[in-house]
């Protein structure tokens, strides 16, 4: 991810924190509801893209679904900023620990 994207990450998380009256670990614990508040809509969207509830039909579409699993990564990313550190650095130690795990020997861009 670009560095625009970052600055957008970490302007929200101080926005959030700016406006919140929770703090520390009580403010991320905020954040992780907000992430499994996100996942849900992800579910919710999936079931109406597919019809499944009788009562609503299709209510969604699969671009619905899409920008629900971007809100559930917007979500994911601001709570990683919020806990503080670098957050850039962590996702991506994280995201090579996954790809050295999980792809072996496969060329990295």
């Amino acid at each position: 991810m670009d560095d625009e994207t970052w600055e957008t990450v970490n302007s929200l998380a101080l926005k959030l924190d700016s406006h919140s009256r929770l703090t520390g670990e009580l403010a991320w614990l905020g954040q992780a509801l907000k992430l499994s508040e996100e996942t849900g809509e992800v579910a919710e969207a999936v079931i109406g893209a597919l019809g499944l509830n009788p009562r609503k039909g299709h209510s969604h579409t699969w671009t619905d679904v899409r920008k629900e699993a971007c809100d559930v990564a917007v979500s994911a990313l601001v709570l990683l900023a919020r806990m503080g550190g670098d957050p850039r650095w962590f996702f991506e130690e994280h995201l090579r620990a996954i790809r050295s795990r999980d792809l072996p020997g496969e060329a990295t861009a």
